[in-house]
């Protein structure tokens, strides 16, 4: 199956980062991990700090499976919202996800300054804006919630968008917690670190079979190799679906473009992240060169291969979608393509074991919030490898 269509534009710019050859030789290690993305490289670097040995494998190459077709919003604000996610699992869990989101946007900042030489990362507040004056209630109730637990947001009302974003709606939600960052350039800086104690990196290394006992795990890969390994983490994105044996979320596919360049002087207060109330909601942000990204126009559906047309009829959409909202901006698409993602239902990511699958844990942050969840899966996976007590396991196990 595909993960996207078209060339995404963190792939165009950045190009093949670093080179990494297949597996040449059977291996016996701690913890063996299936997929070289974002979660896969957050949780190897977790696992490798805790002293354990760790190996990565792809069947593609780094960071070219759905981490390259990522747009990188940064939020703690998931795609469920607060209030109605307090109706699925309590609100004490609600907010506790919530916190767990926001936290993770400055622990990736965090990690980006351990990082040598330090990782590019930027500190951006986010707006949420009604999509119509029927929505309005509902997200000052959303406010209401969020300001009740101390998250810090500020609402602005239609006079107050209009003077400080030059857009008009009805009503919207301030946040200073939220965060940018190229996720495809963060995978090679992390895999970059994770190598240089003696791990490593598998290209072209596809998982054939494998053998669980509860023992430990063999992993035939390429038909001829084996790897002997304690624990498995399957970190997959969507394509680990298929080793879970009930569902647990469906496929919907999603567009996004770039704009050429543009000066400063059209860009919005603080170059905010900024996205709205519909279902499914537009987004759009400031990324490097000066360029805007705009994402959404979500289908419910996904097919392996999306035709360039439909590509370039979304991406029609997004634009004027954009100039509706932003008629100052003199905007041109340069980049657009095409992915796929998860939807779970209660916006919330699958993290942990299964009964079928003995030693083997999964870390799949699926949704608009991937990043962040990635890094929540690495901190749990990494505690539960380690045989220690994790308080927020339950809020993501496959049982919930």
């Amino acid at each position: 199956m595909n993960l996207y269509e078209q060339q995404p534009y963190w792939l165009m710019k950045n190009g093949i980062v670093a080179q990494y050859a297949s597996l040449d030789k059977n291996l016996s290690i701690d913890v063996a991990i299936m997929g070289a993305g974002i979660s896969g490289a957050l949780t190897a670097w977790y696992l490798r700090n805790a002293g354990l040995s760790v190996a990565i494998f792809d069947r593609r190459h780094v960071g070219m499976g759905s981490t390259a077709a990522s747009t990188a919003f940064l939020q703690y604000e998931i795609d469920t919202p607060l209030t109605e996610l307090s109706g699925y699992v309590g609100e004490r869990n609600a907010v506790k996800s919530y916190e767990l989101c926001r936290k993770a946007i400055y622990d990736i900042e965090l990690i980006c300054k351990k990082l040598k030489p330090a990782f590019d990362f930027h500190l951006v507040p986010s707006l949420q804006y009604a999509s119509f004056n029927t929505h309005t209630a509902k997200l000052k109730q959303e406010y209401e919630l969020r300001k009740k637990h101390d998250f810090t947001v500020e609402w602005l009302d239609k006079a107050d968008l209009k003077k400080t974003f030059s857009f008009e709606a009805s009503g919207a939600i301030f946040s200073e917690d939220g965060g940018e960052v190229d996720a495809y350039l963060l995978t090679h800086a992390l895999l970059s670190d994770f190598c240089k104690k003696g791990h490593h990196v598998y290209n072209n290394s596809a998982v054939k079979h494998i053998e669980n006992t509860k023992q430990g795990l063999t992993l035939h890969i390429n038909d001829d190799l084996q790897v002997k390994a304690e624990k498995l983490v399957i970190a997959c994105g969507y394509e680990s679906l298929q080793y879970v044996p009930k569902k647990i979320a469906d496929i919907h596919s999603t567009y996004a473009m770039v704009s050429e360049p543009l000066p400063d002087k059209y860009f919005w207060h603080r170059k905010s992240l900024i996205w709205e109330t519909a279902t499914p909601y537009m987004y759009f942000r400031v990324v490097s060169e000066n360029r805007i990204l705009i994402g959404g126009r979500d289908d419910s559906y996904h097919h392996p291969h999306i035709k360039s047309s439909v590509i370039r009829k979304k991406t029609a959409q997004l634009k004027n979608a954009f100039v509706k909202k932003m008629q100052h901006v003199p905007l041109k698409p340069d980049f657009s393509w095409a992915g796929a993602f998860a939807v779970t239902k209660d916006g919330l990511p699958y993290i942990g074991t299964i009964p079928e699958r003995h030693n083997t844990y999964f870390a799949l942050g699926f949704g608009g919030n991937g990043i962040t969840f990635s890094v929540i899966a690495a901190e749990i996976l990494r505690d539960l490898i380690q045989g220690k007590k994790n308080e927020n396991t339950k809020l993501f196990e496959f049982n919930r």
